[in-house]
C-alpha cells in the first residue's frame, strides 16, 4: 500500500521529515484559523501529501488519493490546507462532495461562515499578496479567477447533474479546459461500484456514482484534476480484495480510531447494561448526565452534556403487537419521546431512590458515584428532581426524524457544543449515523433490545450503532488548573479523579449479554476501544519496604499556586512579544497585481516581484495612537480591563498604546508597491493596527496562564506519596504495556518495585541505569530508583503545567562530614514527542537553579538535599544525557 510505503520513507528519512515538510508551507498554515492548531498526525497527513505532490517519483496523473482519517480527526482542516495549496498551484474551481446533505451544509459553515465557531480558514485568506475569497458557486462559468470558488453538492446530484439533461446541467466537455480538484467526504460510500459485483445490466449503465465522479477526474485533457477522498471507514483489510487493490497505490495515510484514542484525543467508551424497565433505564442515563454537569460545573468548566435516545422504527409498525409494551425489540422513537415527556413532568424522589437501589456488579459504579457526588455536593434529591424537570423540558429536547423545521434543527444539530444551545437530550433511529460532529455527546441510550449477528459476525445494525458511538466518542476539550492541554484524556488510571467522568462515553443498553459480545467486537474492529485490557499491579518490593529509606526517606515536591500578575511588565515576560522578521507577522498590502497566469509565468513573475517592496515601519507611528486605540476596541481582550489581567501594574490604555514595553516598541513589516506603502489610506491603516493587534493579543491568550509552579519544594514522606500498591488498567495491545523483555526487576535492588511496563524507550533507559550501577555504587552509599505512575506531579515555574516525571532516582553519597542526598527527575522520551513537549526538558534543566527547600524546617542535622532534573533520555540521541548524568552525579 502507498501509506506503507510513506512508512518505509519515513523510517530511512527520519521520524519528522513529513512533519516537517508541513512546517515549511507556512503561507498556507498562517492562512488557517489560528484557533485550530496543527496536531502532530495533521503535520503529517500533509507533509505526506505535500511530497506526493512535489518529489514523489510515481506520482500518478491525475492525482487520486485517499486520506484514511478517524472520525473527530479534523479531516477538514487537512481539506482547507489542501485547497490552499492547490491554489497557490494555479487553481479556481473545487468541488466538494458528500452522500449526506446534512454534511455538505455543516461544511459550508465550515468553509464560508467566517462567525462560525468551526470556520476553517484565517479571518483574511493572503496569498501570493493578494486577499482570496471563497465563494459558492453553482458552476464555474464567469466565476471569478482571483476567488476560491467551490461547488458543493451531494454525490447524487452531482451524478444527475451531470447525466441527466435538465436546468443547469454540467458537462463533462465543460470541464476538459479547467482545473478542478474534487474532494470527497464519507468516501467510503464512493466505492459502491467497486465494491460490488455488477450484473449485466448494471455493467452496460456505468452512469453510477463512481464512474461519475471517475469521468469528472478524467475529463482535463492535459489529466491537472485531483481527487482527494477522506474517509474513517476505508475497508482497507483483507476481506475487500477489490478496494485493496483501487487504493494499493492512492491511499497515502492511515490514522484509523485506534490510533486516535491511543494517542489520548477520544472519550474513553464504555457499556452500562441495565436490567430494567425502558424508562428505568432512561432516567439513569438523565442522572449520570447531569451528574457530569455538576461535576464540570464544580471545576468551573462549561459544559452542556447530551444524551441520545436510539430508537429503531421512526413510525408505528403495520404489527401491533409489535409495539411498545409488547415487544422490547421494537421501539417506536415519537411514542418513546411522549413517554419520556410525561415521565420527566411528573418526576417525583421516589423515582431517583429507585434508580439509586439499582445494584451495580461492575467495577466502576456509576451511578452509585453519582449520588455520593450530589450527597457531598448538598444536592437534595428534591432539588435534584426540579433541575430534571428544567434541563430536559420538551423544549429542550430535540427529534430529528419528522420532516419539518429541518434547517432549524439542522442548524441546533450542528451547534451542540454553544453556550446559548439548551439542547439535552435527542430523539433520533439512524439519521445521525453518518455525518455528525459533535462533541458533547456523553450517553447513548440504546432503547430497543435486538440482535442481527449472522456466523457469529455482529450485524449491520451492530456495525452502524459502533460507527454512531465512534461519533460520539469525539473528546470534548476543556483544561483544568493542572492539564492545560484541551484536546487529550487526562486522566487514564486515576479511578479516584471525578473529573474522569468527562472523558467517558456511556452505551446504555439492556441486559444482553450476547448483543455486547458482538458489540464489543464491532467496537473492537474499529478501533473504538481495546482488544483486550490488562490490569496490572505495580508495588514496592518487600526487601525495599524494610529499610530506612523507605521508613523515613522523603521526596520534594512543589505546588501549583496563583500567578503574580504584577510581575509581567511587558510582552516580553506575558510571551507576547511581536517578531518583526517572521513571515507570519508581515502584513501584506493587497496590490492588485496578480492573476492566474502571472503565477506561474517565470518573467511575469519577476515583474510582479519588482514592483513590491517591503519596509520595516514603527507600529504606532506609521498608524496613530487614535488608529491603535480604534483596533484594540475591535478585541475583547483588548479592554483596560481584560489586559489589566495579564499585566498586572498597567495603568492605562494609553500606556499599552504609547509605551516602548508595549505597543509603541514594535516594528511591524509591510509588504506591497512602493505608492501604497508610502501613502496608506485610514482604511489599510486600520487593517495594519487590526492585524498588529490582533497578533498580540492572539499571543497573550493563547499564552496566558492564572498559574505558576512553586520554587518553593516542599517534603513529603515517600512511602505516603507512592502507595504501595497500585493497579493499572492498560491496552493490552498499547506499547506502554509491553513487558520489558530480557529485564530481570527481581534481581536488580536499585529498582524498588517490582516490576514496570513501557515502550522500548523506558526499556532502553533501563538498560542504561543497569549499565551504570557499579559506577553509582562506587560514589553512593545507596540509591533507589522508583517508577511513578501518577504517584506524583511537578509543576512547571512559568505557567503551573502539571507534569509527572516517569522516574526518580535518589542518591545518597558516602558519608562525609555532611549527608548529601540527590533526587534527580528523569523522563524518558523519544524524538517526536520530545519535539513536541519542549517546554518539559526546558522545565527539567531549570530546576537545579530555581528550587528552595524547605528542608530547613525538618531540623535533620548534617544532611542536604539536592534536586535536579536531566535531559529527555532519548534512546537514539543518548549523549547529552549522557554527559549531563556523567557530569552531575558520577564525576
Amino acid at each position: 500500500m502507498l501509506y506503507d510505503e510513506f512508512n518505509s520513507h519515513k523510517n530511512f528519512a527520519g521520524a519528522d521529515v513529513f512533519n516537517n515538510k508541513a512546517l515549511e508551507k507556512t503561507d498556507i498554515l498562517k492562512n488557517l484559523n489560528p484557533a485550530f492548531s496543527i496536531r502532530e498526525y495533521q503535520k503529517e497527513a500533509l507533509g505526506r501529501f505535500y511530497y506526493y505532490c512535489e518529489e514523489y517519483h510515481q506520482k500518478q496523473k491525475p492525482i487520486h488519493l485517499m486520506f484514511n482519517m478517524a472520525t473527530g480527526s479534523g479531516k477538514t482542516l487537512i481539506m482547507a490546507a489542501n485547497i490552499l495549496y492547490f491554489y497557490q498551484k494555479g487553481y479556481r474551481s473545487f468541488i466538494f462532495f458528500t452522500r449526506l446533505g446534512n454534511i455538505i451544509q455543516k461544511t459550508k459553515a465550515n468553509f464560508l461562515d467566517p462567525n462560525s465557531k468551526k470556520y476553517l480558514f484565517a479571518d483574511k485568506i493572503v496569498l501570493n499578496g493578494q486577499e482570496i475569497k471563497i465563494k459558492e458557486v453553482d458552476n464555474f462559468e464567469g466565476a471569478n479567477d482571483d476567488d476560491i470558488n467551490i461547488i458543493f453538492s451531494t454525490t447524487a446530484l452531482l451524478h444527475s447533474r451531470f447525466n441527466f439533461a435538465h436546468e443547469n446541467v454540467l458537462t463533462y466537455e465543460d470541464f476538459a479546459d479547467k482545473k478542478i480538484v474534487l474532494i470527497a467526504d464519507e468516501a467510503h460510500n464512493l466505492s459502491a461500484e467497486t465494491n460490488n459485483k455488477l450484473s449485466k445490466t448494471e455493467e452496460q449503465d456505468r452512469r453510477n456514482w463512481e464512474n461519475t465522479v471517475v469521468r469528472i477526474l478524467n475529463a482535463n485533457n492535459q489529466k491537472e484534476n485531483v481527487l482527494l477522498e477522506f474517509t474513517a471507514t476505508a475497508r482497507l483489510e483483507q476481506e475487500y480484495p477489490e478496494i485493496l487493490e483501487k487504493y494499493k497505490d492512492k491511499a497515502i495515510y492511515r490514522y484509523d480510531l485506534k490510533e486516535y484514542r491511543l494517542d489520548g484525543f477520544s472519550k474513553d467508551v464504555r457499556t452500562l447494561q441495565i436490567n430494567a424497565p425502558i424508562m428505568e433505564r432512561a432516567l439513569s442515563a438523565v442522572i449520570i448526565s447531569q451528574y457530569r454537569r455538576k461535576v464540570a460545573e464544580k471545576h468551573k468548566i462549561a459544559l452542556k452534556p447530551v444524551i441520545l435516545f436510539k430508537a429503531n422504527r421512526v413510525s408505528e409498525p403495520k404489527d401491533t403487537s409489535t409495539l411498545l409494551g409488547h415487544n422490547p425489540k421494537v421501539v417506536v422513537s415519537s411514542d418513546f419521546k411522549e413517554k419520556f415527556h410525561h415521565a420527566i413532568s411528573s418526576l417525583r424522589r421516589e423515582d431517583l431512590e429507585k434508580i439509586a437501589s439499582i445494584r451495580e456488579t461492575s467495577e466502576h459504579k456509576i451511578l452509585e458515584q453519582a449520588f455520593i457526588f450530589f450527597k457531598h455536593q448538598r444536592i437534595g434529591l428534591d432539588d435534584l428532581v426540579k433541575e430534571i424537570k428544567s434541563d430536559f423540558a420538551p423544549e429542550k429536547c430535540l427529534t430529528v426524524d419528522e420532516d419539518k423545521d429541518v434547517e432549524k434543527k439542522q442548524i441546533l444539530l450542528n451547534s451542540l457544543e454553544d453556550q446559548n444551545n439548551e439542547i439535552r437530550a435527542i430523539f433520533a433511529t439512524e439519521k445521525l449515523n453518518e455525518g455528525w460532529d459533535v462533541l458533547n455527546l456523553f450517553d447513548i441510550v440504546r432503547l430497543y433490545d435486538s440482535r442481527d449477528a449472522r456466523a457469529n459476525k455482529p450485524g449491520k445494525t451492530t456495525v452502524q450503532e459502533a460507527q454512531l458511538i465512534g461519533r460520539g466518542a469525539r473528546y470534548y476539550p476543556f483544561a483544568t488548573k493542572e492539564y492545560t492541554d484541551l484536546y487529550r484524556r487526562k486522566f487514564d488510571n486515576q479511578p479516584e479523579e471525578e473529573l474522569q467522568i468527562l472523558e467517558q462515553l456511556y452505551y446504555h443498553s439492556t441486559h444482553n449479554p450476547d448483543y455486547i459480545s458482538e458489540l464489543k467486537k464491532a467496537l473492537i474492529e474499529t478501533g473504538i476501544i481495546a482488544e483486550r485490557t490488562k490490569q496490572y499491579a505495580i508495588e514496592i518490593k518487600k526487601e525495599f519496604k524494610e529499610n530506612d529509606f523507605w521508613k523515613n526517606g522523603i521526596i520534594f515536591l512543589n505546588l501549583q499556586e496563583k500567578k503574580d500578575v504584577s510581575a509581567t511588565k511587558n510582552l516580553y515576560d506575558a510571551k507576547a512579544e511581536f517578531d518583526t522578521n517572521s513571515e507570519g507577522n508581515i502584513y501584506n498590502l493587497p496590490t492588485r497585481t496578480s492573476s492566474q497566469n502571472e503565477i506561474f509565468i517565470d518573467n511575469d513573475e519577476l515583474a510582479v516581484s519588482k514592483q513590491i517592496k517591503t519596509e520595516d515601519k514603527i507600529f504606532v507611528e506609521t498608524v496613530s495612537i487614535h488608529i491603535t486605540r480604534v483596533a484594540l476596541a475591535r478585541f475583547p481582550d483588548g479592554t483596560f480591563c481584560n489586559l489589566k489581567k495579564i499585566f498586572g501594574k498597567l495603568e492605562s490604555i494609553s500606556e499599552f498604546i504609547q509605551k516602548q514595553e508595549y505597543l509603541a516598541g514594535i516594528r511591524v513589516k509591510v509588504r506591497g508597491r512602493k505608492e501604497q506603502i508610502n501613502d496608506l489610506s485610514q482604511k489599510e491603516k486600520l487593517h495594519l493596527a487590526i492585524f498588529v493587534v490582533g497578533k498580540v493579543l492572539e499571543a497573550t491568550r493563547r499564552n496566558k496562564t492564572e498559574y505558576q509552579g512553586s520554587k518553593l519544594f516542599q517534603h513529603r514522606l515517600i512511602r505516603e506519596v507512592f502507595t504501595e500498591k497500585k493497579t493499572l488498567r492498560l491496552d493490552a495491545m498499547s506499547q506502554r504495556a509491553q513487558k520489558m523483555r530480557n529485564f530481570d526487576f527481581g534481581e536488580k535492588k536499585w529498582f524498588a518495585q517490582n516490576e514496570i511496563w513501557g515502550t522500548d524507550i523506558e526499556e532502553s533507559f533501563m538498560q542504561f541505569m543497569d549499565g551504570v550501577v557499579d559506577k553509582l555504587e562506587n560514589k553512593y552509599e545507596e540509591m533507589a530508583l522508583l517508577r511513578n505512575e501518577q504517584f506524583f506531579k511537578i509543576y512547571n515555574f512559568s505557567d503551573g503545567e502539571a507534569f509527572a516525571p516517569d522516574f526518580v532516582l535518589f542518591l545518597k553519597e558516602k558519608k562525609t562530614k555532611k549527608e548529601v542526598i540527590y533526587q534527580i527527575f528523569i523522563e524518558p522520551k523519544n524524538e517526536t514527542l520530545a519535539k513536541a513537549e519542549p517546554w518539559k526538558e526546558e522545565f527539567l534543566l531549570t530546576i537545579e537553579k530555581e528550587y528552595k527547600t524547605d528542608f530547613d524546617l525538618i531540623k535533620f542535622k548534617n544532611k542536604d538535599f539536592k534536586l535536579l532534573g536531566l535531559p529527555f533520555f532519548n534512546g537514539e540521541v543518548r549523549e547529552k544525557f549522557e554527559e549531563v548524568f556523567e557530569k552531575q552525579l558520577l564525576s
